[in-house]
């Protein structure tokens, strides 16, 4: 299967300017918040790619606000949008929206957060479930016994209790032995840092410090409980997870004060995102290679391969795709201490 999407997306991306851009595609990039650098990446290489295929692109960012998303969408349908990719703040929310779209013959592809209960046409995304195993696999392995943490992402993103699911399923015979204690859990409102950092201390607070690991579901609430762990002269013996591969959290786990981030290589899913719009718009098939439940149907999704990341492994993953240099990685770090590249 691999094989055949890999040839699909090199095929358009050779000949699918040439053949796509005899009808111009319009596609409207409905964005919940570009605040978050992960977001930003993924908005400049979704449009470079549907340029380069011939489309036009309209990008919107609803700063996590969900009736002003609504709206947006809804705007994009009366500029003529073709197609829809949504980036949903909330996923039960924008879902409302298909029935609109489809009304209006336009197709709806989710991108990385699921719109549920809706006849979804498309979904891609790196798995959250294998996300959230990865995570906490990665801290088990490290420290099998003891206290540890949950510290969710934003409770209206169906992502964050997907992360979740896969938490769970590695960690739960570890707490049914009474080998692991969860000592606490928590969501973080919109995955904000602020919040979590509010959350860690006050579970540090209600623990005596007495936690081992953080099983924080993403880079920017890794963040806020690492510098809650700093006022306690902690960063870097507490266990943290994260995901995103985001600049700051890979200088972290070159410090040492994050333990491991899960990269999802951007350039992948925002190039096959772009692939899959101009295709849906254009009634081209579209292979996937799996479905996933969004609470109305099996929605074909597109899956890709997350790929967990720490100091031993940051140089050949982020910095050799290009995703971060490797001056940037290590500027915290005295350069006697950086890793020779080729």
């Amino acid at each position: 299967m691999k094989k055949v999407l890999l040839v699909f997306l090199v095929f358009l991306l050779t000949f699918g300017g040439a053949v796509l851009a005899k009808d111009e595609v319009l596609i409207g990039l409905s964005v919940a918040n570009l605040q978050l650098e992960r977001w930003q990446k993924d908005r400049d290489i979704f449009v470079d790619t549907a340029e380069k295929l011939g489309a036009k692109v309209i990008v919107q960012s609803a700063n996590n606000d969900d009736l002003l998303q609504v709206s947006q969408v809804e705007n994009m349908m009366n500029q003529g949008a073709d197609v829809l990719v949504i980036i949903a703040h909330d996923g039960y929310i924008m879902g409302s929206v298909v029935e609109e779209a489809h009304a209006n013959g336009i197709p709806v592809i989710a991108y990385d957060r699921l719109l549920m209960e809706c006849d979804l046409d498309y979904y891609i995304t790196f798995d959250p479930i294998r996300i959230g195993e990865i995570q906490a696999q990665y801290l088990v392995d490290k420290k099998p016994k003891g206290n540890y943490f949950l510290l969710g992402g934003s409770p209206t993103d169906m992502n964050a209790h997907f992360v979740r699911e896969g938490q769970m399923k590695v960690l739960q015979p570890y707490i049914d032995s009474g080998a692991i204690e969860i000592v606490g859990d928590q969501w973080a409102k919109d995955w904000s840092a602020q919040e979590a950092m509010k959350i860690v201390e006050n579970a540090l607070t209600a623990t005596q410090n007495q936690i081992d690991a953080i099983v924080a579901s993403n880079d920017s609430t890794a963040g806020g409980a690492v510098e809650a762990l700093k006022e306690q002269g902690l960063a870097g013996k507490v266990l943290v997870s994260g995901q995103d591969a985001d600049l700051v959290a890979c200088q972290r786990v070159v410090e040492g004060t994050q333990t491991v981030t899960v990269y999802k290589p951007i350039k992948d899913i925002a190039t096959m995102a772009a692939i899959m719009a101009v295709s849906a718009a254009k009634d081209i098939h579209i292979p996937t290679n799996g479905t996933i439940n969004n609470e109305y149907k099996e929605v074909s999704t597109f899956f890709l391969e997350p790929i967990p990341v720490d100091k031993t492994n940051i140089v050949e993953t982020v910095v050799k795709d290009g995703f971060h240099k490797l001056e940037d990685v290590y500027k915290n770090v005295p350069r006697s201490q950086w890793p020779k590249v080729d």
